[in-house]
């Protein structure tokens, strides 16, 4: 499992946090009920904030299953095809699929080489 980076994870009640700044998450056994369900041990902060929310549900916000990181790869390597193959087409024949299919190639080419530059930061 990964830590999602720069991830707002919702402990309940209005209570947010960043998943790379949590320390440590601890299930309330003494005095639990509505509103004390965990306490989430934050970077920097002396005192656990109380989270209504039970420890399964607040870690699966801040983990990154490996099937996410599979379907994620998976998606990065399907465009970095497409733009493979679209950069094979000539003008003459982007000028024709723009006009017969309303499909512009340019624009799925610009779009695509973002989504990649992007992810190359992450």
């Amino acid at each position: 499992m990964e830590i999602r980076e720069q991830v707002i994870v919702p402990l309940g009640y209005g209570k947010f946090v960043r998943s790379d700044k949590v320390i440590a998450l601890e299930p309330i056994e003494d005095n639990r009920g509505p509103g004390r369900r965990t306490k989430v041990y934050v970077e920097q902060m002396p005192n656990p904030l109380i989270a209504s929310r039970t420890e399964h549900a607040i870690l699966k916000n801040i983990v990154q299953t490996p099937q996410e990181i599979l379907e994620a790869t998976a998606a990065l390597e399907l465009l970095q095809d497409l733009l493979d193959d679209i950069e094979q087409v000539g003008p003459m024949l982007r000028k024709s699929i723009k006009k017969e299919a309303t499909l512009d190639l340019d624009l799925f080419e610009l779009k695509i080489k973002e989504i990649l530059d992007q992810t190359e930061w992450e």
